[in-house]
């Protein structure tokens, strides 16, 4: 069970750096997120 746990976290996690990867600097800008913010936000996320 942990394994598939894990499996989910990463997955998720890489989709959602994926996605906001994609957004222009503008959109992140509206977030209050930086491009290089992108990763630490996944993470913080799981």
């Amino acid at each position: 069970m942990d394994l598939i746990n894990s499996y989910r976290k990463w997955r998720n996690y890489r989709r959602t750096v994926s996605e906001l990867s994609a957004l222009s600097n503008r959109e992140l800008d509206d977030l209050g997120i930086t491009r290089g913010e992108i990763r630490f936000v996944a993470a913080r996320k799981r």
